[in-house]
């Protein structure tokens, strides 16, 4: 291993459906920003503005590399709603075939 691949996190509203959520997906990788998205559906529980939340989320979780890193982001943040979304990017250590596949080589 020694390869470096980045995964970023973030999470979309639960009230969008499952076809919503695809196409954003969806256009993450025809844009070629990404590899790869995986989607699931999550109940998030968070303090927000004093209160606790319970809420159902899209938690979406995208590997890119780190040329297109910085665009995926700002991407995310125009196209989110939410007023502080999540965005959480962090580097992973993958073989050389993994991050060749995520780098598009």
């Amino acid at each position: 291993m020694g390869e470096t691949v980045y995964v970023i996190q973030t999470t979309l509203s639960g009230e969008l459906n499952e076809a919503e959520v695809g196409f954003w997906a969806q256009s993450i990788i025809d844009s070629k920003l990404a590899a790869c998205v995986n989607v699931k559906k999550v109940q998030s529980i968070f303090r927000w503005e004093g209160n606790i939340e319970s809420i159902a989320e899209w938690q979406i979780q995208i590997k890119t590399s780190q040329v297109s890193k910085e665009t995926l982001i700002s991407k995310i943040k125009e196209e989110n709603f939410y007023e502080n979304p999540e965005i959480l990017c962090w580097p992973a250590e993958s073989t050389k075939e993994y991050s060749d596949w995520v780098k598009g080589e």
